[in-house]
């Protein structure tokens, strides 16, 4: 039995697994057949690097990487400095306006300052082909975001966990109601933000939910830092 659980710990235990080598052997021959793939290698991973195990206390679940040149970079909704705002993170900042008291809306959508505070930035899908949204739906990423809910789910309390959209939704079965908070509404993309997004306050809601349990807020104005 480990002492602590730690991403670590857990990615080890799956890149042993043949579901999971079949995902990093279906990108690489995508690679080689010229296809753009997103984000680099290195960043794939990187909503596991910059929140810990530990401090994990928001749970934000997208659907798959920006599938523009330079715009995904491992953590959900986020991009890095220097690249435009795209439509859905537009839409976040237009919520957090309205809901979270002086926030004002940045000149860059690099959000691992989020990440650094606890919120898990995480896509259900963790790869995409350039310029074609979900191309690597159903090659085993569900399955492995699926196993990383559950391992959240299983072994940490009241995590506040914001389900945007059906393709987040459907996470939601694997959450246990009475250990964990879930704040559901519809997709923040410019298609559906209209439909419950915009004024859904779940941004205050979250922090209010942190209070309740004695820790520290999320400083929700993205900040470019380390």
């Amino acid at each position: 039995m480990i002492k602590e659980l730690t991403w670590q710990y857990f990615l080890s235990k799956e890149k042993k697994l043949s579901y999971f080598k079949n995902i990093l052997f279906i990108v690489e021959e995508r690679k080689k057949k010229g296809i753009i793939v997103y984000p680099q290698k290195k960043d794939i991973f990187n909503v596991f690097r910059f929140t810990s195990f530990k401090s994990v206390k928001v749970v934000i679940i997208g659907q798959d990487p920006y599938h523009g040149p330079g715009q995904a970079h491992g953590l959900a909704f986020s991009v890095l400095p220097g690249v435009s705002l795209p439509p859905t993170l537009r839409n976040i900042y237009k919520e957090l306006r309205s809901d979270i008291p002086n926030f004002t809306t940045p000149n860059h959508g690099f959000l691992k300052s989020w990440a650094q505070e606890g919120v898990l930035l995480l896509n259900s899908i963790l790869t995409v082909e350039a310029g074609k949204s979900c191309s690597h739906a159903n090659i085993g990423w569900e399955l492995f975001t699926d196993k990383t809910i559950h391992t959240l789910n299983l072994y940490k309390e009241k995590i506040i966990f914001m389900l945007w959209g059906r393709y987040a939704q459907k996470k939601g079965n694997i959450i246990n109601r009475k250990k964990h908070h879930i704040l559901s509404t519809s997709h923040p993309s410019p298609m559906s933000a209209q439909h419950g997004f915009l004024g859904c306050r779940h941004f205050s809601k979250a922090n209010m939910f942190l209070l309740q349990q004695n820790k520290q807020t999320i400083n929700w104005q993205p900040k470019i830092g380390d």
